[in-house]
């Protein structure tokens, strides 16, 4: 492994498992990915708060390793005294990272929560804690699925940047291009903080295409068509996706980007490969 990728600025994004060998995976990929010395890990938050109690077990269990660990914290279907108990958790456990997020609504709750937006969920988190916590928002190089436009998604993220976030990460994307455009535009827009690309390695077609169905992310028609054509080959998809995400984010490294964070989906090979093909 180069000098060059292990002082690379890289974050690695993991979910809360909820089986004990879900369990057991998941600190096995944390060791193996510890060892590339990342800034932080990131440990997803379920809509509404369904995985609430889960996500704070993991990140209690992913830090164990010595590594910063930054919970994900949604402001929908969470009230205020809510939120306000579990940032008091986390700075008494010791947590100075979040990801701020709006979230999603659960099926069949009527009811956002007392906080609607991100941008509120950052203002809330300076007003209750300062500068405790490094906090990151998320940005949409591609838009996010439910803005009714590119400017209108901009004007929202800017707005949350803005509220007080210390960073941005970004959704997955495919086409550099994107977040090129993105980070020109809202850099012009005033946002100073970097905006670090996420990147999502490419195992199986299937989970990519729904995953990028539902987060408005884009398959590049030549990258679906290779996919498609390797059918049940995994190991052609991997070895293809492998050449592909090495490529994207070797082009994001020279080009100035300020950083990787992966979304491993509790997985640390093809994430693995992909930090020893960059130099």
């Amino acid at each position: 492994m180069s000098s060059y990728v292990s002082s690379l600025d890289i974050s690695f994004e993991f979910f809360p498992p909820s089986t004990e060998a879900g369990h057991e995976k998941l600190m096995r990929t944390r060791d193996a990915l510890a060892e590339r010395d990342p800034r932080f890990f990131s440990v997803t938050y379920g809509a509404g708060g369904s995985t609430q109690a889960r996500t704070t077990q993991t990140v209690q269990a992913v830090r164990e390793c010595g590594i910063d660990t930054a919970p994900h914290l949604s402001c929908i279907g969470s009230d205020k005294s809510t939120l306000r108990q579990l940032l008091a958790d986390y700075r008494q456990t010791g947590i100075r990272k979040l990801v701020a997020l709006r979230g999603d609504l659960p099926s069949g709750m009527g009811v956002p929560g007392e906080l609607r937006y991100a941008n509120e969920l950052v203002e809330f988190i300076r007003e209750e804690t300062g500068d405790h916590f490094e906090i990151a928002v998320a940005g949409y190089p591609e838009s996010h699925p439910q803005a009714p436009s590119f400017e209108r998604d901009l004007e929202n993220f800017v707005r949350k940047v803005k509220a007080g976030a210390d960073v941005a990460i970004t959704q997955y994307f495919f086409n550099p291009e994107a977040y090129y455009h993105f980070v020109e535009r809202a850099t012009a827009m005033g946002v100073e903080v970097p905006i670090v690309p996420g990147i999502m390695p490419i195992t199986n077609y299937t989970k990519l295409a729904r995953f990028s169905d539902a987060c408005g992310a884009d398959i590049p028609r030549w990258i679906r068509k290779q996919l498609e054509a390797y059918g049940d080959d995994s190991e052609s998809i991997r070895a293809f996706g492998e050449e592909v995400i090495s490529r994207l984010c070797q082009r994001l490294l020279d080009d100035g980007a300020p950083g990787l964070h992966f979304y491993t989906l509790n997985q640390a090979d093809a994430t693995l490969k992909v930090l020893d093909n960059l130099s």
